[in-house]
């Protein structure tokens, strides 16, 4: 839905700094409810699952509090991001940017783009489907469209805009104010770290490295574990890492 309406806008836009288009701002205040309630579900998706595995080994349910810590520092990223959507992105697009730039916004829509083929791999993982060709297409094509439609897509507006004030490509971050290169530097980052575990995921399952390859630890070793890094978009390391079946 984001990417249709970003396209609708970007094609609607001959003047990528005057024009306007209504569903700009129509849709920006649709999607705010969304990343609040996508918040909640992500939450209470990761209770259920910990309250399960809970009874199954212990025998008890864990505290909220614990599982609130827990889930805030396994979806950090993507808590952040849906956060700093509602609290910065979302009055920046409405009130700051006083109606201009509606094609650059839209074109920042079109990054959804890449979703559905993350979605289909995080449910293709639940399905314990990592063997398939299915999976092995979605991921190339998640890897083609994630750094197209998120990594890419930074460089690309400053392009446009340059075509636009006919200047040189890399003069455009020295002829615009800092604040909107702070804030492009600061939704790129995370795209650009996701992307680095989506390339590293890809990488293990073209290649059929896993880390059940490792040398096994020693029973006797006590030390704990590090651990792991948030997930990307869904995918925690060891999903991301899962060797195909050989079943």
């Amino acid at each position: 839905m984001a990417s249709s309406a970003g396209y609708i806008i970007a094609s609607s836009c001959e003047e990528i700094i005057e024009d306007q288009h209504w569903l700009t701002t129509t849709y920006i205040l649709f999607a705010v409810p969304y990343f609040i309630y996508d918040i909640y579900a992500m939450f209470m998706c990761y209770w259920y699952k910990v309250q399960v595995k809970g009874h199954e080994e212990e025998g008890r349910a864990k505290p909220m509090g614990e599982v609130i810590r827990s889930y805030l520092w396994r979806e950090f990223l993507m808590v952040l991001h849906h956060v700093v959507m509602v609290t910065v992105c979302f009055p920046v697009s409405v009130f700051w940017r006083q109606g201009k730039g509606d094609y650059f916004q839209g074109v920042m829509f079109m990054a959804e783009l890449s979703t559905p083929s993350v979605c289909l791999g995080k449910i293709l993982i639940q399905y314990k489907q990592q063997h398939t060709l299915l999976h092995k297409v979605n991921g190339a094509l998640m890897l083609v469209t994630f750094f197209v439609c998120r990594v890419l897509l930074f460089p690309y507006l400053y392009y446009a805009y340059g075509r636009y004030a006919s200047i040189p490509f890399y003069m455009v971050p020295l002829s615009i104010p800092w604040q909107y290169n702070a804030g492009a530097a600061l939704l790129m980052a995370p795209q650009v770290y996701w992307f680095c575990l989506i390339c590293r995921g890809a990488f293990r399952l073209f290649t059929g490295a896993s880390r059940h390859q490792r040398p096994p630890l020693s029973s006797t070793d006590s030390e704990p574990r590090s651990p792991l890094p948030p997930p990307v978009n869904g995918y925690g390391p060891q999903d991301m890492e899962r060797e195909p079946s050989t079943h």
